[in-house]
């Protein structure tokens, strides 16, 4: 992201104010362990560095590096979490913070991270992921069964809109919960959860798009045919790409693929992690454990009374 001068002002003068030359170092080594102020400086270690010459370095390197909204939100646990059993007090931060968010950013205080503010720009990445960049995340696969048979049998006018609804449906239950959708096929997607309580996230939005389209067959579909659709969450560790076609070779996504596979039509299947995640309330909605290609997962369908 790009840095105004007020904020990475802000910045300096709260680390030169608030930290010694030592502690500065750390902190910085926090989000890059590699960090080193001497060789960024051209200077000899040992050699005496003026703290607000040490905080200017710090930021410009933090910026450089794209690092910056990482380095602040490590100042944030620092400064509410303590560091090495110490409190930390410092002095200015908030202005820090609102400098970010001024730049088209959100703060989530349940985990501490900033993301970019869906009322301006929605992107893969948050607006905060890199190239190759590896984290936790749960993801949630969906595909439209028979999609070939609908292509047979209807317009295409008509299955274009009707292509367009579903998409729609995934795509609001996904965003509305801080997921991206990182890929729209035509007849499936993936949709993927990065920010707060990502495993309840991707369940919820997996129901949340059986039930729309409950009545959006009921009250919409113009096809001759119902809309049908298997959907899968699963959670592990997802490499970020830019490129959509390397992000869908995860095996954390191969696997949602794998239990999408396994489920009936209209059925949302969830992996054993995400399941322990749920309330009582809404894990009493599913079905007993099974297991199948290695995986543990329960299912999820609509029921109606008869």
């Amino acid at each position: 992201m790009k840095i105004k001068n007020a904020n990475s002002t802000s910045c300096k003068k709260c680390l030169q104010i608030s930290l010694s030359l030592e502690m500065m170092i750390r902190f910085a080594q926090l989000v890059n362990p590699n960090y080193d102020i001497y060789q960024r400086m051209g200077i000899k270690p040992g050699i005496p560095i003026p703290n607000d010459a040490a905080a200017e370095r710090i930021v410009i390197d933090m910026i450089r590096d794209d690092l910056y909204v990482e380095f602040v939100e490590a100042l944030i646990r620092i400064e509410t979490e303590g560091y090495m059993a110490r409190r930390y007090n410092l002095q200015g931060l908030n202005n820090v913070v609102a400098g970010i968010v001024a730049e088209g950013y959100s703060f989530d205080r349940v985990t501490g991270q900033f993301f970019e503010n869906q009322q301006q720009r929605i992107s893969p990445s948050w607006g905060r992921l890199h190239e190759g960049d590896i984290r936790k995340m749960a993801v949630l696969r969906l595909d439209i069964v028979g999609n070939s048979t609908l292509v047979r049998n209807n317009p295409q006018a008509k299955l274009k809109k009707t292509y367009d609804d579903i998409r729609n449906i995934v795509y609001k239950a996904a965003v509305s919960r801080i997921g991206r959708l990182w890929s729209w096929e035509g007849d499936g997607g993936l949709a993927v959860f990065l920010i707060g309580p990502i495993e309840r996230n991707a369940v919820y939005a997996g129901m949340e798009i059986l039930h729309e389209l409950y009545f959006y067959n009921r009250l919409h579909n113009q096809l001759d045919g119902s809309i049908n659709v298997r959907i899968s969450t699963h959670i592990g560790q997802v490499q970020y790409s830019d490129s959509e076609l390397e992000r869908l070779k995860n095996d954390t996504v191969k696997q949602a693929m794998a239990l999408e596979g396994m489920a009936s039509p209209n059925t949302l299947s969830v992996s054993y992690n995400l399941y322990m995640a749920m309330d009582p309330v809404i894990s009493n909605l599913f079905s007993s454990e099974k297991t199948g290609r290695g995986l543990k997962y329960r299912l999820y369908t609509i029921r109606t009374e008869k």
